[in-house]
């Protein structure tokens, strides 16, 4: 491990269990300087502080931070950048719960850490004459979609650290980051944005970067755990599957899952039917001999959300497959999965789940922006104390919630496209049963966007990131609708917002 202390972009002193010569980095440039100290010592952690915390670092915290060699780290008061990225940016990097290791690109120069070899596939690669603060996001904005694990991680330094807020970023600085990292489009939204919701007019930051472009290399980071089990880790792994009207499809499933390498502990199965008389149409669970058990409730209260969370109270083992009914996958799935997830160390993981005709997109595993509650693997420890919130129960927007319930409890969700689900999107089943919102008896004026994903917006977004989402919208949407007049449609559109912020606090008060 090698310590870099720094002040206003210069090296201040060096600490190392390195032998080689140190002190000649002393003065020097931190950004440079880092690749360099890279390039002499691959295998080892490079750790920067600010000179305000040297004596806070907590070295035994960052040793035990790193169990992959693909990660990034780093922790600070402030993100460098103001919260008007989130004018531009629409994922859960931006809402950082600082008390848990959260996933996120936001990278601080108050104290952070990152492999030396992981360091250095970004050399030549990206310009270092800009602030020690801008190249680290630079880096982690970069490497976050390759696989480069990037986190706000506390253990950095002691506990009860105070920090001082660091410097942020300028509207020039702000706007060439966009310019690099996102479409040329997001430029001209992150101006619009700020002169309509904020009445302020960053004209130069934006004309002066107005010819840059979009800045693309290639990438690869592969997962490399530091401590490589010798024996493949005996894990046990429960199956919960919500279903209604589907018994084909899900008898299908149950086979699958017999024919597993690994076999589930359990299948919990959710019946739904909200006809009072009715009951199980699931005969095939007595009448077959299953090489699992099965725990089969039936309700006739309908819903995912509900019916998940019944699931989950069943649960003992080690992980938790949670499986719609309408999917079709191979006999290694949970095997490899779980085997995977003890081998990195990793708590929650969506599997690549497509319709048979889709292609899949992404071949790098890496930090996953959501959540699918159809074809996930989650370790049973981080799902005591969270369930799916019932308030978006019937509509959208209760996956990337429960993601977020996750990720705030230091559970990173990772896409792991090498095992596949097929998605047999059943004509029957879902929301086949028609149910009516509040809102749908309001006449012509009805909510945009539907409740629930404003629902999930407030509870899961900065401010600025419901603004910008807002000012999608209005483009998008005004290409789909009837009124062309556009102070007709801006009339309309304010309206239908508004009719859907009051629901959506409709709906979290009723909850």
């Amino acid at each position: 491990m090698i310590i870099v202390f720094h002040k206003q972009g210069k090296i201040t002193d060096l600490r190392g269990d390195s032998q080689s010569n140190l002190h000649v980095y002393k003065q020097k440039k931190v950004t440079s300087s880092l690749f360099d100290l890279a390039s002499n010592h691959p295998n080892c952690i490079l750790v920067w502080c600010h000179e305000s915390l040297k004596e806070h670092i907590n070295i035994e915290g960052i040793k035990a931070s790193f169990h992959l060699k693909n990660m990034m780290l780093s922790y600070g008061a402030n993100p460098y950048f103001s919260n008007r990225i989130g004018y531009v940016e629409d994922s859960p990097f931006l809402k950082i719960n600082k008390t848990v290791t959260y996933p996120t690109w936001l990278m601080s120069s108050q104290v952070g850490a990152i492999y030396a070899s992981q360091l250095l596939k970004f050399k030549n690669k990206i310009q270092l004459n800009d602030t020690f603060d801008f190249v680290l996001n630079t880096i982690a904005k970069q490497g976050m979609p390759n696989g480069l694990f990037c986190y706000s991680e506390p253990k950095l330094l002691n506990k009860n650290t105070a920090l001082i807020h660091s410097q942020t970023a300028s509207n020039v600085q702000l706007f060439k980051f966009v310019k690099l990292h996102y479409k040329s489009v997001w430029s001209s939204l992150l101006l619009l944005n700020i002169i309509v919701n904020e009445a302020k007019f960053p004209i130069w930051a934006f004309v002066r970067n107005l010819f840059k472009r979009q800045q693309k290399f290639k990438l690869e980071f592969d997962l490399e755990p530091l401590e490589k089990q010798d024996e493949k880790t005996s894990s046990t792994i429960d199956v919960i599957i919500p279903t209604m009207g589907r018994k084909a499809y899900l008898h299908d499933v149950l086979k699958d899952l017999s024919n597993q390498t690994l076999l589930p502990k359990q299948v919990i199965i959710v019946e739904q039917n909200e006809a009072i008389e009715s009951k199980t149409d699931l005969d095939f669970i007595k009448n077959k001999t299953w090489p699992f058990s099965i725990v089969h409730k039936f309700t006739h209260q309908t819903g995912a959300c509900n019916a998940r969370n019944l699931a989950l109270k069943e649960v003992t083992a080690d992980y938790v497959f949670f499986a719609d009914d309408d999917i079709r996958f191979n006999k290694s799935l949970l095997l490899n999965s779980s085997n995977f997830m003890n081998e990195n160390y990793i708590k929650a993981m969506t599997l690549s789940c497509l319709r048979e005709d889709e292609a899949e997109d992404f071949r790098t595993i890496f930090q996953w922006s959501s959540f699918g509650s159809g074809c996930s693997i989650v370790k049973r420890e981080v799902l005591k104390d969270i369930e799916f919130n019932l308030a978006y129960e019937h509509g959208f927007g209760e996956d990337a919630d429960f993601g977020m319930q996750l990720r705030h409890l230091g559970a990173d969700v990772i896409y792991y496209p090498k095992e596949t689900i097929m998605h047999l999107k059943a004509p029957v089943g879902g929301f086949r049963v028609p149910y009516k919102h509040p809102w749908q008896k309001e006449g012509e004026v009805q909510p945009k966007p539907s409740p629930t994903v404003m629902l999930n917006r407030l509870n899961n977004s900065t401010p600025q990131q419901v603004l910008g989402y807002r000012t999608k919208l209005f483009f998008k949407y005004y290409k789909a609708q009837k009124v062309k007049n556009p102070i007709a449609y801006y009339k309309l559109f304010k309206r239908q917002w508004g009719q859907s912020l009051f629901w959506a606090k409709f709906l979290l008060k009723k909850v």
